[in-house]
């Protein structure tokens, strides 16, 4: 009797599970992202990078910041790196460069000067960025120091002169915004580890709306005096959805000053 129970209680239980519904292994349609005025896909809007890229690009743990006597708040908060195969490809001579950086960051990265952050790096430091779209330029603006930069979308341009953040052309393939900087002026670092670059840097960025709420962001980044292959780090970049979200002012020079021109002030007499 108790086999047959069970027997009876298994084949209930079977029945049961075939009778749930399982979920359709079908695809979801893609994501069609409304139009702009220039008939591309809409990104405009305020958007901002939530991760740990701007303290540095790569695999990292959680460790002290270069100012020691802050404590946690300037402590390095541990991150996944946004590298594609998870390694710069450093030439020997740059990798020795990119160390020297590393210890001397509290006062060499551009960042803590207040400089303007160049590409990509303006694209996942902590702080909002709006894109404004139209089909002869689409402009970024930044609210770290106020930096700015103008894609051109007509006949692309050469760099005039090398800038912070570089000659931008643009052109779209399919819903994807491309992207290309030059004239880039090779000051700005990467990240706050002392990733960097040359004034030979050209970044290709791609930009395509991924859903309501999100851009996916890449960059494939070629520098040949300094990177022994092209490489390339990928990102979203998230919606500030907030109802009065807006870029507001941060011109961080004045915060910097002691670094910037402390050397310069007049010393007391002995």
């Amino acid at each position: 009797m108790r086999n047959w129970i069970s027997a009876t209680t298994a084949g209930l239980a079977l029945l049961m599970l075939a009778a749930i519904p399982t979920p359709s292994h079908a695809q979801a349609p893609a994501y069609k992202a409304p139009k702009a005025a220039d008939g591309h896909p809409d990104l405009g809007g305020i958007w901002e990078y939530m991760g740990t890229a701007n303290w540095d690009l790569q695999d990292h743990p959680a460790e002290p910041g270069p100012m020691w006597q802050m404590g946690a708040i300037g402590a390095v908060p541990a991150g996944q790196s946004v590298v594609e195969g998870g390694e710069i490809p450093y030439l020997p001579a740059a990798a020795a460069k990119k160390k020297q950086h590393f210890e001397n960051r509290r006062t060499q990265d551009p960042e803590a000067k207040c400089y303007l952050p160049g590409i990509p790096r303006a694209n996942y430091m902590p702080y909002p960025f709006q894109i404004v779209q139209s089909p002869r330029g689409i402009l970024f603006v930044y609210e770290y120091a106020t930096a700015n930069r103008m894609v051109n979308m007509g006949k692309p341009q050469e760099a005039g002169s090398d800038t912070w953040m570089g000659t931008n052309n643009g052109h779209w393939e399919g819903d994807t915004l491309v992207v290309g900087v030059t004239g880039l002026n090779g000051l700005a670092w990467f990240d706050r580890a002392g990733d960097f670059a040359s004034s030979k840097l050209h970044v290709v960025e791609r930009f395509t709306r991924a859903s309501p709420y999100h851009l996916n962001y890449e960059a494939t980044i070629e520098d040949p005096s300094v990177f022994s292959r092209p490489w390339k780090i990928s990102l979203p970049l998230y919606k500030r959805m907030e109802k009065n979200a807006q870029l507001l002012e941060f011109k961080c020079v004045e915060f910097a000053e002691e670094l910037l021109y402390g050397q310069f002030k007049k010393q007391p007499a002995k």
